[in-house]
């Protein structure tokens, strides 16, 4: 069998504020063309399908479009569970008939012990779990961690194994040895969710989400897809993509995705971000960490490069904090009280003081000056 192995599509996300739609969008279209072009036998999505447990109007449109192109009008079969990020029980709203279109969706922990099968595999599709939910599942008072849960879990998923197919688990957790990044959600406290990779030993293909990057832990047959789309500046240099997964014989190849709008930092002097020969060999509206390496304050600096590079998400000093006795020397000492507080706030934040901060200003003024 021939699957494709992605994750963590947190729908709904933003980078520093900036909507992602189109980025999701454009990621999955590729997905779904990597999937006719490889043909593929069924699509995994191992959890984190929304960003967010309640996720707005837009975002549940946003999955439903993708999911019902994917299954209903390229008739995919794909097999999902819910991670950490979503709702199990409003993921799970209309599951019961889901599987008439071979949509299969586990939200519950009980749903793992039943495997999906397609000619010669098996596929145990388990979702995030706490480690509560496997002790009253087994009503054993001794499971206090998630690995405790597992080791129960794999044992009852091997006693269902069909010796004559393959197994493949599909689940969402920390696997012990693997790298996190910014942009994802601690489920680890003390270790106590962290889950042994030789745990997984009786599969022949662990299918995993959670991580971000496909390279956050280097085991052959247990994998992280890493996510589509980069959600923070941490995962710049990573390569998005997806599995394609062959279970006889077995092979992994991984499908690399081209970003719509990547995610990059970029170092260098003022003089050189605002000169034309070196701007117009930038991809200006990619999503950019500015990393300036000027130690001279400059003046409504963000304003003025984001004239050049619009999707601006973070901008620090390179080399140092400025140079405050620079900035102290461009203010004229002879203006008035409120304008030298107006500039000062400028030149050391990079924006204009609003409306409310303007008031308060003037009240506090107004105030010291009754005072003396």
């Amino acid at each position: 069998m021939r699957f494709l192995h992605t994750a963590d599509w947190h729908i709904g996300k933003k980078l520093h504020g900036f909507d992602l739609t189109a980025e999701q969008d454009t990621a999955y279209q590729q997905i779904r063309q990597l999937a006719i072009d490889e043909q593929v036998d069924a699509v995994v999505i191992a959890g984190d399908l929304y960003d967010r447990a309640i996720p707005n109007e837009k975002s549940v449109t946003q999955l439903d479009d993708m999911l019902i192109d994917l299954n209903l009008k390229n008739h995919l079969p794909v097999l999902a569970i819910s991670g950490n990020h979503d709702s199990a029980t409003r993921l799970r709203t209309g599951s019961r008939w889901f599987q008439a279109t071979n949509y299969y969706l586990n939200t519950k922990l009980s749903q793992a012990l039943t495997p999906v099968e397609f000619d010669d595999t098996q596929f145990f599709l388990l979702p995030y779990f706490e480690p509560f939910e496997a002790r009253k599942y087994f009503e054993d008072d001794r499971i206090r961690t998630a690995e405790a849960g597992m080791i129960k879990l794999v044992a009852a998923m091997e006693a269902k194994f069909d010796p004559a197919k393959k197994h493949v688990l599909v689940a969402h957790f920390f696997a012990a040895g693997s790298e996190h990044v910014d942009s994802e959600t601690q489920v680890m406290v003390g270790g106590l969710n962290a889950i042994p990779v030789d745990l997984l030993a009786p599969f022949d293909y662990v299918a995993l989400g959670h991580l971000h990057g496909k390279d956050a832990l280097h085991a052959e047959r247990v994998r992280y897809s890493g996510s589509p789309v980069k959600f923070s500046v941490s995962e710049a240099t990573q390569q998005k993509g997806v599995w394609i997964v062959d279970t006889e014989p077995f092979k992994v190849t991984f499908k690399p995705l081209t970003p719509q709008r990547d995610v990059r930092v970029l170092e260098a002097d003022f003089a050189t971000l605002t000169d034309p020969e070196f701007y117009q060999q930038q991809q200006q509206d990619d999503y950019l960490a500015i990393r300036l390496t000027d130690k001279r304050v400059i003046p409504n600096v963000m304003q003025a490069l984001r004239e050049i590079y619009p999707n601006i998400i973070e901008l620090e000093r390179a080399d140092g904090p400025v140079v405050t006795d620079t900035a102290a020397a461009q203010i004229d000492p002879t203006l008035d009280p409120m304008t030298l507080m107006t500039k000062f706030f400028e030149q050391t934040t990079d924006s204009d003081m609003t409306p409310q901060q303007v008031a308060w200003a003037e009240q506090a003024l107004t105030t010291a000056n009754k005072e003396e």
